[in-house]
């Protein structure tokens, strides 16, 4: 299977795209990840997470200028809608994304 581009990611037909843009070595980002863990249960189907290593995609973390991390950027119908730098609760999440779940 051919590796998706990061336009083909985040539109992505009929749901929503949460993007985190994080870094291994990041501790901020390391308290995200189970908090975006539990919001991707709850919304299995309806949303789609997605995690950019910004060491590793910096194209895309420039693209979005990404300048501190975690950033999160949520992708509707290709255009982000709505963003986030640093750790969100899981209340806060599931909160934004009943605008853009269906």
């Amino acid at each position: 299977m051919p590796k998706k581009s990061f336009a083909e990611l985040i539109n992505s037909p009929g749901m929503p795209v949460l993007v985190d843009f994080y870094a291994d070595w990041c501790g901020p980002c390391k308290t995200m990840a189970p908090i975006l863990e539990q919001v991707a249960a709850q919304h299995q189907g309806k949303v789609k997470v997605i995690k950019i290593d910004v060491d590793r995609n910096q194209a895309a973390a420039q693209q979005f200028r990404v300048q501190s991390i975690p950033t999160l950027i949520l992708f509707h119908k290709g255009q982000p809608v709505w963003r986030q730098a640093g750790v969100v609760s899981a209340p806060q999440l599931t909160q934004t994304l009943q605008s853009y779940v269906q």
